[in-house]
């Protein structure tokens, strides 16, 4: 009975991913026994948790519990013009609510913090200086506003943006006489050889030429905050992470990141980007769509349990994609090699009629109102008789095969005792 009230509660179905060929074992994914899996969620604070963050946050959780690693909140908030007065709590809040705390965050502590970028900034110093004291960087004296005619000139010729790379190659006396002149210049990072391969554990081979079309990146900015490219080397090193999930549009910077950790001597993780969570139309998810935001669905009074599996059901990772799975269920079926690097499509408008229905406020519902809305429930669910339903129901409502009509008796209880009674026979 359990079974198909977890299935009344997440009533909607989604096609299966098509999957890509698969095979590799998980060795493969530095995942032998013995090694020891750390992961991290890494937001930055320009605002609150939204569903393709929880996406991110939900796969390295499955991961790491998977492979009994610990799963770590770090938050980049080193762009302070653009920080969101209480994100940084709303991020860790979200997290807890959906069921997947982190071992290690700024709220929890742990032995490699802090865990704000904010708070880290004389790793990033001391790295800069081991880049520059070997050449691998390089000061850049440029303003802003010959930087913004650099970008105008390219635009207007139909080109992509780049820096020219003129700080590049000025000799010691003229970066001394600059120092003694001027502000404090940002560093920027030479971009220089052949980008190494690497092997992308959704994506498989890549290797961008970032030499070849950029120019040299900024890593310290002229205030001494770090850059992300320097920040996520720096901090990905110094918290030992064994795997970085993370989105797809970290790919291409993959190789120069890659870079950085040569110039520095150090052991790169391995990397797995995760294809992005789309709307519907096809568009990128963004801070600015109000509804997709997790403090929306907490509002609603959503069970976090349906988000986790609406969105692991869009996506991919699992044998098989299907509705009402639990935490652990989804834990001990997911496998990285499964992921796809195919966008995942998600339509709100799918969440389950079942659950708009009980997580819905009190409304005073007639009889005749929940009738019609059961119907449509029971016809969301392929191969089950709308008696089956009914029967199923009555028995988690009273306990009994018998009795008045299903309908009669949540307009007696009310949604709120309906919900519980029904999360009660879940739980059991």
């Amino acid at each position: 009975m359990a079974v198909l009230l977890k299935r009344l509660l997440q009533s909607a179905r989604h096609p299966a991913a098509s999957g890509r060929p698969t095979g590799r074992r998980e060795a493969s994914l530095g995942t032998d026994p013995g090694a020891v899996v750390r992961v991290r969620f890494a937001p930055s604070p320009t605002g609150f948790l939204h569903l393709g963050g929880l996406r991110t946050a939900l796969y390295n959780y499955i991961f790491a519990k998977k492979h009994q690693g610990s799963f770590i909140l770090r938050l980049e908030d080193t762009d302070q013009t653009r920080l969101v007065p209480g994100a940084v709590e709303n991020i860790e809040d979200m997290l807890e609510w959906a069921g997947i705390p982190p071992d290690e965050s700024p709220r929890r502590g742990g032995p490699v913090g802090p865990y704000q970028q904010s708070q880290r900034l004389k790793l990033y110093a001391r790295a800069t200086e081991a880049l520059l004291e070997s050449g691998a960087a390089y000061p850049c004296f440029c303003s802003p506003q010959r930087l913004e005619l650099l970008k105008k000139e390219a635009l207007r010729n139909h080109q992509t943006p780049r820096y020219d790379n003129r700080c590049r190659n000025l000799s010691q006396g003229q970066v001394a006489q600059k120092l003694a002149q001027g502000p404090k210049p940002a560093i920027r990072f030479r971009l220089e050889g052949e980008a190494p391969a690497f092997q992308d554990l959704v994506y498989g081979w890549n290797r961008h030429e970032v030499a070849n079309v950029e120019g040299d990146p900024v890593i310290l900015k002229s205030d001494g905050f770090p850059t992300y490219h320097l920040a996520c080397v720096v901090d990905d090193h110094h918290m030992g992470i064994s795997h970085v999930l993370r989105g797809s549009e970290w790919l291409v910077s993959t190789s120069k990141h890659l870079l950085l950790y040569q110039a520095l001597g150090w052991q790169p993780p391995r990397f797995a980007h995760l294809p992005l969570l789309l709307n519907r139309d096809g568009s990128k998810l963004s801070k600015r769509q109000g509804d997709i935001f997790l403090e929306h669905f907490v509002a609603a009074d959503f069970l976090p349990d349906a988000l986790l599996d609406i969105i692991t059901n869009c996506g991919s990772g699992f044998a098989e994609n299907q509705m009402g799975r639990t935490l652990p269920e989804l834990i001990t079926q997911f496998d990285l090699t499964r992921v796809t690097c195919h966008s995942a499509l998600l339509d709100l408008e799918k969440l389950p009629e079942f659950n708009r229905l009980l997580e819905g406020p009190d409304t005073s519902f007639t009889q005749d109102m929940l009738n019609s809305k059961l119907k449509k429930v029971s016809e969301g669910l392929e191969g089950t008789k709308h008696s089956t339903v009914m029967r199923v129901l009555r028995v988690a409502l009273s306990g009994q095969l018998q009795g008045p009509p299903v309908a009669e008796m949540m307009v007696s209880l009310g949604m709120r005792e309906v919900r519980e009674r029904i999360q009660k026979v879940l739980s059991s």
